[in-house]
C-alpha cells in the first residue's frame, strides 16, 4: 500500500485507538538534534505527500460505504420500509442517460439489507432520487440526512486541519460550476459517487452510529480519567431504533454473502460494507472497507481507504481481515 488511511475506534465512547497515514516518515528528523538535510528534503518532494494526514485531512468520494446512512435516511422518511423491493435489470435509463449496477444484467428482486450486501445500485438510485412513479428522498432531504450523519462538516477532532468534505446540492452546483442539478446528480451522490467528499474519519463515524446502536459522539483522542464524552442525541442523525436494526442486518449480511464474505473465516463476527470509489478516468478507484466486530458487542470499528486501490473488496478488505485477526487473537489471549 503506497497512500492510504487506516482508523480504529471503540465504537461506545468514539475513542480513537489507531490512526495510521500511509506513507510514514521518521518523526525524528524533526528533533533539534536532526542534521539530515537530504533526509528532510526527500520527505518535502516525496509526490506521495506523507506529511499529509489522509485519515481526516484527506478527502475522497466515499463510494459504496455511504450506503447505510443513505439507506437509514430512506426507512426513516418513510420513503421504503424494510420489506420494499425494487428489480435491478442492469441498472435505469432517464433519456439518453443510463446508470449502471456494477453486475451486468442486475441482480433480480431485491430489498434494502440485501441492497446493502451486495450493493445493488438501482436500489440506491431509486431510494435517493426516485424513478417513474417512485418518489426517493430527493436532494434536499437526501443532502440534509447525509450532513445529520456528520457529513460535510469537520468532527472536531483534537487534531489541526481536519477537512470538511462536501455534501453536494443545487445551491453548491450553481454556485460552483454555474450549472443546474440533474437527477443524475442525484443518483450519484446515492451511491457516493460525483461531487461528494468524505474523509475516513467521517466514514468511521457513521459505522461507529450503526455499531453502537445509535450513540452519536465526536471522535477524540484524550483518554484522562477526567476526560467525558457524553452522547450527543440532540445532534445525532435520528433515526428510528428499527431502522438502525435494519442497517446493521445489512451490514451483517454483507460479511455473510456480500461484498466481504472473506471475513466470515475469522473467529469472531462482524458486519461491514466495502465501497469502490470512481474518481479519476485513467486511475484505478480508491479502496474503502468499513465496519465493527464482533457483531452483537462491539469492541472496535475498522476504516480503511488505500488510494487508487481497485476494488475495496479486492483490497481494503484484506487489510482489515488482517488487522481483525490479529485482533481477534490478542483478544483471546486477554480473556
Amino acid at each position: 500500500v503506497a497512500r492510504g488511511a487506516v482508523i480504529v475506534l471503540e465504537p461506545i465512547s468514539v475513542e480513537i485507538l489507531t490512526l495510521v497515514s500511509l506513507p510514514t516518515f521518521d518523526n525524528n528528523l524533526f528533533t533539534l538534534r536532526s542534521n539530515d538535510r537530504v533526509a528532510l528534503n526527500e520527505l518535502f518532494e516525496n509526490p506521495d505527500h506523507p506529511l499529509f494526514s489522509r485519515a481526516t485531512s484527506g478527502t475522497y468520494p466515499s463510494g459504496s460505504t455511504i450506503k447505510p446512512a443513505v439507506a437509514a435516511a430512506a426507512l426513516n422518511a418513510g420513503v421504503i420500509t424494510r420489506n420494499t423491493t425494487f428489480l435491478s435489470s442492469g441498472g435505469l435509463r432517464v433519456g439518453q442517460w443510463f446508470f449502471p449496477d456494477w453486475k451486468p444484467g442486475g441482480h433480480g428482486r431485491t430489498e434494502v439489507t440485501r441492497a446493502i450486501a451486495e450493493s445493488i445500485n438501482t436500489f440506491f438510485y431509486i431510494i435517493g432520487g426516485g424513478y417513474g412513479d417512485i418518489k426517493g428522498l430527493g436532494i434536499d432531504r437526501l443532502a440534509l440526512a447525509l450532513r445529520k450523519f456528520g457529513f460535510g462538516a469537520r468532527t472536531g477532532i483534537e487534531l489541526p486541519g481536519e477537512a470538511a468534505g462536501l455534501v453536494p446540492d443545487p445551491e453548491w452546483k450553481d454556485n460552483a460550476k454555474q450549472e443546474i442539478w440533474y437527477i443524475g446528480d442525484t443518483y450519484h451522490t446515492a451511491i457516493g459517487q460525483g461531487d461528494i467528499l468524505v474523509t475516513p474519519l467521517q466514514i468511521a463515524r457513521m459505522t461507529s452510529y450503526f455499531a453502537s446502536k445509535g450513540l452519536w459522539s465526536k471522535p477524540h483522542f484524550d483518554i484522562s480519567p477526567e476526560t467525558v464524552v457524553e452522547n450527543n442525541n440532540s445532534d445525532s442523525p435520528g433515526i428510528d431504533p428499527e431502522h438502525i436494526e435494519t442497517i446493521r442486518t445489512g451490514m451483517r449480511d454483507t460479511v455473510r454473502f456480500g461484498s466481504a464474505r472473506s471475513l466470515g473465516v475469522l473467529s469472531a463476527t462482524s458486519a461491514g460494507k466495502t465501497g469502490t470509489a470512481q474518481w479519476s478516468s485513467t486511475a484505478k478507484p480508491h479502496a474503502l472497507f468499513t465496519g465493527w466486530m464482533p457483531y452483537t458487542e462491539p469492541e472496535i470499528v475498522i476504516t480503511v481507504l488505500i488510494e487508487a486501490g481497485g476494488e475495496g473488496s479486492a483490497s481494503a478488505v484484506p487489510v482489515a481481515k488482517e488487522i481483525m485477526d490479529w485482533w481477534t487473537k490478542n483478544r483471546e489471549s486477554r480473556n
